[in-house]
This record gives structure tokens, sequence and C-alpha cells, in this order.
């Protein structure tokens, strides 16, 4: 049966209004006043904001090879009760790494069964697989992710300038963007020379290792190389404030750049946090409370076109936490069930409005990941993925709050504004006043 969705808050592409939006086999078919339902619809009273689900496009799944980091069950689980609907797997930190079909393929069987909501994988750009890339782009993947630092992780491998200048040519004919942790490794070798002896438990010695100047230069390498081969660029988790100039020349540029930054980096401030706290552990790290001001300052004026999450868990002990060992620590914050009310209680204080949360973390994922005109807005033919969301109840998150794999992260504790009530994928509530669906009905979005 038809449905309509009511709610005194739907927030569509061009204004948040009230009204009812009608759905008919799991596809939005129109929008309209609440007194011009048409007959035969089933109504859904929604108790909230209505918004569209959200779009993560940085997570890390870790399935197959780590599923006891977290996996698709977990992490579908987590996002469904965040109000993500849509996740784009990152191609590492699973074994195989996601940089052959045949790895791709591995990823699919393991997803098969265990889905809440929808997915999608990014290939990789590592150990030289240019002859990879176009049979990945034409099997699915819907962008490549590369690190000019090392990872930090078996199974996947940085590049350098030379790998990328082979590689440009067929990311560009791809049409695909290319994802890019950037930090340059010359920078952070020579910092490493200064720390010998250093004690590992002072956040500020992480800060130290991690310096600014190494996302600077990398992001000017980046620059460089999308305006000499045109390959669509997305610099992710961006933490430097220093590097705006450069992002916004090169916008002006009309070259085909787009920035990401992420909650932890909105939320924290390096000055807040403990020595020996490794849950706030991440490359590149949370900087100071200046520079946090200055990242909310680009989201507002759009030089940040997108947030995600970069939902990275890891088993209890890689966190170190008893030692409190940076150096030592698994870099990575648990983050996608709560993702929404951390960025919601930073925007709510800078005047920013449901309708910049929706564009932030739904609409422009979504076009990031080619999925423009079926995920990421409240719109006509597009699937009707939802979230109802209270932006005025408040909360402290708690442990069971995460519904991970591993209930660790720095959030816990943390007072924040905005609660999901309920998340639909397709029409079908996948969340719903902490009740999780039965049948996992995600599935992978195909190219």
């Amino acid at each position: 049966m038809p449905e309509a969705f009511v709610s005194s808050q739907i927030v569509t592409p061009d204004a948040i209004r009230p009204g009812a939006v009608l759905v008919d086999n799991g596809r939005i078919t129109g929008i309209c006043e609440a007194t011009a339902i048409p007959r035969f619809h089933r109504i859904v009273q929604c108790e909230g904001a209505l918004l569209p689900g959200l779009v993560d496009s940085h997570i890390h799944i870790n399935e197959p090879g780590r599923t006891e980091w977290e996996g698709f069950a977990t992490a579908t689980r987590a996002a469904a009760a965040g109000g993500y609907t849509t996740l784009i797997d990152m191609p590492l930190n699973c074994l195989p790494a996601t940089t052959t079909v045949a790895a791709l393929e591995a990823k699919r069987a393991a997803a098969e069964g265990q889905c809440l909501v929808d997915w999608a994988a990014w290939g990789g750009v590592s150990g030289h697989n240019t002859n990879d890339i176009e049979p990945l782009a034409k099997a699915g993947v819907r962008g490549f992710k590369c690190f000019l630092a090392e990872p930090g992780i078996d199974g996947f491998n940085r590049v350098d300038e030379a790998e990328l200048r082979i590689a440009g040519p067929h990311l560009a004919h791809t049409g695909l963007p290319l994802l890019v942790h950037a930090e340059l490794p010359e920078v952070l070798d020579r910092v490493a020379h200064d720390l010998t002896g250093a004690d590992w438990r002072r956040y500020e010695t992480w800060l130290r290792s991690r310096p600014d100047e190494a996302e600077v230069e990398a992001i000017r390498l980046m620059i460089r190389l999308c305006r000499e081969y045109g390959f669509r660029l997305h610099i992710v988790h961006l933490v430097t404030a220093q590097a705006l100039d450069d992002i916004r020349r090169a916008k002006e540029e009309s070259l085909p750049i787009t920035i990401e930054t992420c909650p932890h980096y909105l939320h924290f401030a390096s000055e807040q946090i403990p020595d020996g706290s490794t849950l706030h552990k991440c490359a590149p790290p949370i900087r100071s409370a200046e520079n946090r001001n200055q990242l909310w300052a680009a989201v507002g004026e759009g030089l940040i076109d997108l947030i995600a999450t970069d939902h990275s868990p890891c088993p209890e002990a890689m966190k170190c936490h008893d030692a409190g060992d940076f150096q030592a620590a698994w870099g990575g914050i648990a983050s996608v069930s709560v993702a929404l009310p951390v960025v919601w209680t930073g925007m709510r204080v800078r005047g920013l409005t449901l309708s910049d949360l929706v564009r932030l973390m739904s609409q422009r994922p979504a076009q990031l990941a080619c999925l423009e005109g079926r995920k990421g807005q409240i719109a006509p033919g597009y699937d009707a993925d939802f979230v109802i969301f209270d932006p005025d109840q408040a909360f402290t998150v708690q442990p069971e709050t995460l519904h991970t794999r591993h209930n660790l992260s720095p959030y816990i504790g943390e007072h924040l504004f905005g609660t999901v009530k309920a998340t639909y994928l397709r029409g079908n509530p996948v969340f719903n006043g902490n009740q999780f669906a039965d049948l996992p009905e995600g599935r992978e979005i195909p190219a």
C-alpha cells in the first residue's frame, strides 16, 4: 500500500516545509499538503523533522578479514541507529583490500544478507594496481581511495607522486573521484627525528608528530596533479585550517575539487584532550580550538563540501588505553551512530540549519559517490530513505548508544542535542524507538 509520511518539518532541497511525502514501492512519488494526501495511502505520523537518510561517504566496515573490529552486521546496525541509510565503504582495513575486482567480489559475498542499510564500495589505488583501476570502475566501485602517508595497516600501501602520475590518466578516464588521505610522508619523517625520546603518553607529542605542514604540502601536491590530469579530487578528513586558502584558490580556478571534514574535528579541541586519552587518537590529529573555529567558518562558507564520519573502530586492546601510548594505539574514532547529534550540536549554536545539515551529511556525500538521483534528497524519484529527527532533545552518550561491535568512543559522556527517533530504508523502518528491523534488507547500490 502507498504511504504518506506526515511531518511539520520536511527538509527538501528547496525549503523546510510542513506536509506529506508520498511513497510507493520504496520510492518517493511526490510531496503534498497534509490535507491533500491521495486516497488509499497509509499515514505515517512523524514526531519530529523528516530528513533524507544520511549518506556516510567515509566509513571503515572492515569485512571481510577483520570482522572482529567491525563488520557489515554491526556497522549497518550502528548506522541505522544514527540516521544513516547509505554507507560507502573504504577499501582498506578489510582483507583483502578492495584493490582488485576479485577483492570487490569477496566483499560483496561477505555483505550478503547482513546489512540493515544500503552500501557501496570505494576501490583502492595501492601497490601499483593501475591496471585494476578501470576494471574496478566497470565492476561498480564509486571511486578510489589512496594514502600519501603510510596507512599503518597491513594490506594497503601508500602511493607517491610517481605512482599517481601513472594512475592519473586512468582515474580521469573513469570520471570517478580520487579520495586522498593528504599528509606528506617527507614532512612526517623529518619531524619524527625530532621526537626521539619523547613522551608518547602526552597528546602534545602525537600532535607534534603530524604537523599542519604535512597536510598543507600534500594538498598542494594533489591540487597540482588535479590541474594536470583533470581527475576529480576529494580531500578526506581535512583538519588543518592552514590549507583553506590553497583550497579556496583551487576552487576559484574551477578545478574539480571537493573537501570533507569529520565530526571529531568539529567537536573536540586539542587543548581539552587529556594525556593518555588514546580514544581521541586519529590521523591527522585533532587540532586546536582556534583551528576548529576556522573549520566551522569554512563549513558555513561552503568551502568544506561535506561531513563524513571516518568511522574506524577496533577491539579495545588496540587502543592501548591502559598504557595511554599514542604511538602504539590504533588511530580511529567510532562515530557513525552519534555523528548526526555531534554535528547538529555544533551547528545549532552557530546559526546553521537543518537544511545545512542535510546538504553536508546527505546530499553532498551522495553526489560525491555518484548517487545523485537516488540518495540524499527528499524529492520525487529518490529512494524513500528517511530519518525522523528531534533537533531539540538532549541526551548524554552512553556505551549502549553506540550499537557498534566494540562500544569504544571519545564521545561517551558527551552532552549532545538531537535524537534519531526512527530510520526508514525505502519506506521500511530499520530503526524505530530503539528497536531494529528483524530482516536485513540493505543491499549494495548498483552502479
